[in-house]
Order: C-alpha cells, then sequence, then structure tokens
C-alpha cells in the first residue's frame, strides 16, 4: 500500500516546489523598459550626489541618472528635471 502512495507524493512535491520557484522567480520587482520614457518632463529629488552620476528619487522610485552637461549637483541642493533616458539611466537637468 505505501508503493502506491509514494509516486504520487513525489509527484505532488515536485509540482508544488515548481509552482513555488515559478512564483518567487516573478515576484521580483522589474522596472519597465517604458518606464524612464514616461518620467521624461517629471521633478525629482537628488538621493545621492550627481559626479556626473548618482541617483534620484522620482515618483516614490530610484533611478540611476546622469547630469546633462556633466556637472555636480549635490544631494538637496536642488530639484532636478528629467529631460532624457538612455535604457535605464535618466538625464536630468537642475531645475532653473
Amino acid at each position: 500500500m505505501m508503493r502506491f502512495l509514494t509516486l504520487p507524493l513525489i509527484i505532488l512535491s515536485f509540482s508544488a516546489l515548481a509552482l513555488l520557484a515559478y512564483v518567487a522567480f516573478h515576484s521580483r520587482h522589474k522596472k519597465s523598459s517604458l518606464s524612464p520614457l514616461r518620467l521624461v518632463g517629471r521633478v525629482a529629488s537628488v538621493e545621492k550626489d550627481l559626479r556626473p552620476a548618482g541617483f534620484i528619487l522620482v515618483e516614490g522610485e530610484l533611478w540611476p541618472a546622469r547630469s546633462r552637461g556633466g556637472e555636480i549637483i549635490a544631494r538637496g541642493s536642488a530639484n532636478v528635471r528629467v529631460v532624457g533616458a538612455r535604457g535605464h539611466l535618466l538625464e536630468v537637468e537642475p531645475l532653473d
């Protein structure tokens, strides 16, 4: 009787493990490739100095950014506007 239960138990366990792995893999947050284009024109705050590259906070998400023209923009000194994107790297310039 135990032999008849072993194979279904193994199959059920493998299926449950495969489903768990699938859910865990796909639950990771990935930024959409269209998101940078939707952010053009938005105002953001500098979270890590742009020398000329750093990080900005825009719409609640942290994004890698580079200042247009290579100027240094210190954290907290000014807000910036997103003016372009190359992949997931946003190009920004300080607000006037």
